[in-house]
C-alpha cells in the first residue's frame, strides 16, 4: 500500500486547517501546508503577539491569532483541520473544546488522548472520534521498523533510544519529556504486539548540532541478516514517501540482537536540517490532513454543484 495513494486531486476546495502553536513545529506545519495543493492554512493561533512564528505566518499571508485556542472556537464556521502543536497538558483542554465540533483535531503532542496514527502501519483514515494523535518523532521514526521486524520475526524485546539537538528541542518538548517516553513505549507495544519494551530520549548539546537519530536494538532469536536487512530497507523505502529525508544508516545482526541506526534529514523550508524530528512527525501529519481532504472532497464538490 502506498500512503500516498489517495491524495486529492481535481477542482474541488481546499481544506481549511487551522495551526495553534507558533513553535518551531508550528512554523514547519504552515511551510508544509503552503505546499500542500489540498490545504488551505486559514488560521495560525499563538498566545504570544510578538512571536517569530505569529510574524512568520502573518508575513506569509495566513490568518494570525494571539488568543490560541479562543480564536479556534470563535471562527465562523469549524475548520476541517486542526493541528495542535502545543503540549500534551494543553492538548488536553484543546480536545476537550473541541470535541463536538466537526473539525478533525491533529495531536502533535506526546498526550495519548486520540487514535494513534503511523501512515505505513496504520494508513492516515482519520477515526470517528475525530482525534489523530502522531505518538512522538521517535515513534513516527522507529515504529515502521519495529513493526515491520515484529511481524516477520519473533521479536521478545525492543528498545528504541532518539538523539534530538537541544536547539530543537523547545519548550513544549522539555515539558512533555515524561509523557514523550512513555507514549512511545505504549505505541512500540501496541504495534508489535511485544510487551517488553523502552524508549529513551536524549537531548544533545553538541556542536555543531547533532542529527536527528534514532535506533531500534531488538532481541529475535534466529532472525538472520539477509532477512533483516531486506526487511528493514521496505519499511524505510515507505517511508520516505512522504519524508524524503528518512535513511538507514546501519543495519546490524549479532545473534539474536538486531540494531537498526536510523537518520532523517529535514525536507524544510524552515527547519535546518538537523531537525528532522520535527520534520518526520510534521510531514506525517499534513498526509493524514491531505487524506482527509481527499475524503471531503466528494461532499465539497457536490455542494459547489448545487
Amino acid at each position: 500500500m502506498s500512503v500516498t495513494d489517495d491524495r486529492a486531486v481535481g477542482t474541488a476546495p481546499a481544506a481549511s486547517v487551522a495551526v495553534i502553536g507558533t513553535g518551531a513545529i508550528g512554523q514547519d506545519l504552515v511551510s508544509k501546508i503552503r505546499r500542500s495543493a489540498v490545504l488551505e492554512c486559514a488560521l495560525v493561533a499563538g498566545r504570544d503577539p510578538e512571536s517569530a512564528g505569529l510574524r512568520r505566518a502573518a508575513g506569509l499571508g495566513c490568518p494570525t491569532s494571539a488568543e490560541g485556542i479562543d480564536a479556534i472556537l470563535a471562527a465562523p464556521r469549524p475548520f476541517d483541520v486542526v493541528f495542535d502543536a502545543t503540549n500534551a497538558r494543553a492538548h488536553a483542554e484543546h480536545w476537550r473544546l473541541l470535541r463536538s465540533y466537526d473539525t478533525l483535531l491533529i495531536d502533535l503532542t506526546p498526550s495519548k488522548i486520540g487514535q494513534m496514527v503511523v501512515p505505513t502501519v496504520t494508513g492516515v483514515h482519520a477515526p470517528p472520534e475525530g482525534n489523530v494523535s502522531l505518538i512522538s518523532c521517535g515513534g513516527q521514526a522507529s515504529i515502521p521498523v519495529a513493526h515491520a521486524l515484529a511481524d516477520r520475526f519473533d521479536v521478545r524485546y525492543f528498545e528504541v533510544v532518539s538523539t534530538v539537538a537541544s536547539g530543537v528541542a523547545g519548550r513544549a518538548t522539555r515539558l512533555n519529556l515524561d509523557e514523550y517516553v512513555a507514549t512511545t513505549q505504549q505505541a512500540l507495544t501496541a504495534f508489535t504486539g511485544v510487551g517488553a519494551t523502552k524508549a529513551i530520549l536524549n537531548i544533545s548539546p553538541a556542536a555543531p548540532p547533532a542529527a536527528f537519530r534514532t535506533t531500534v536494538h531488538a532481541l529475535a532469536p534466529a532472525a538472520d541478516a539477509e532477512t533483516v536487512r531486506a526487511v528493514v530497507a521496505e519499511a524505510a523505502e515507505r517511508v520516505r514517501e512522504f519524508a524524503p529525508g528518512y535513511r538507514v544508516l546501519a543495519c546490524d545482526v549479532r545473534g539474536e540482537l538486531i540494531v537498526v541506526s536510523l537518520e532523517v534529514d529535514a525536507d524544510s523550508e524552515v527547519l535546518p536540517a538537523y531537525a528532522g524530528n520535527l520534520d518526520i512527525i510534521d510531514a506525517a501529519a499534513v498526509l493524514v490532513a491531505e487524506q482527509h481532504a481527499a475524503r471531503l472532497a466528494p461532499a465539497a464538490q457536490q455542494g459547489v454543484s448545487r
